[in-house]
């Protein structure tokens, strides 16, 4: 299935400055595979060492909270949109 992925400015570096990037997959875990073929090094900052999301970093599904879905096993549906959101703090 392919899907398009929303890339924050931050790690647009990535994606050669690119906002969105097409990827491939059924699942959330599959569309960052096909990221990171396309894409080295996306994945290790949206995973961390065990390949899990980082805890600093929000995805969605369409409108959908990842986390409160399936996780990485996420279906991910032919023209689905995929944002990362990496999460804000401050003081």
């Amino acid at each position: 299935m392919s899907v398009n992925v929303r890339i924050p400015t931050i790690l647009r570096t990535y994606t050669g400055g690119k906002a969105e990037v097409p990827a491939e997959g059924t699942t959330l875990s599959q569309v960052i595979e096909s990221l990171e073929s396309n894409h080295p090094g996306i994945a290790a900052r949206v995973l961390d060492d065990q390949g899990k999301l980082r805890r600093f970093v929000n995805v969605y599904v369409n409108d959908d909270d990842v986390r409160f879905e399936q996780g990485l096993e996420t279906a991910t549906p032919d023209g689905a949109g995929i944002s990362i959101i990496p999460a804000v703090a401050g003081g």
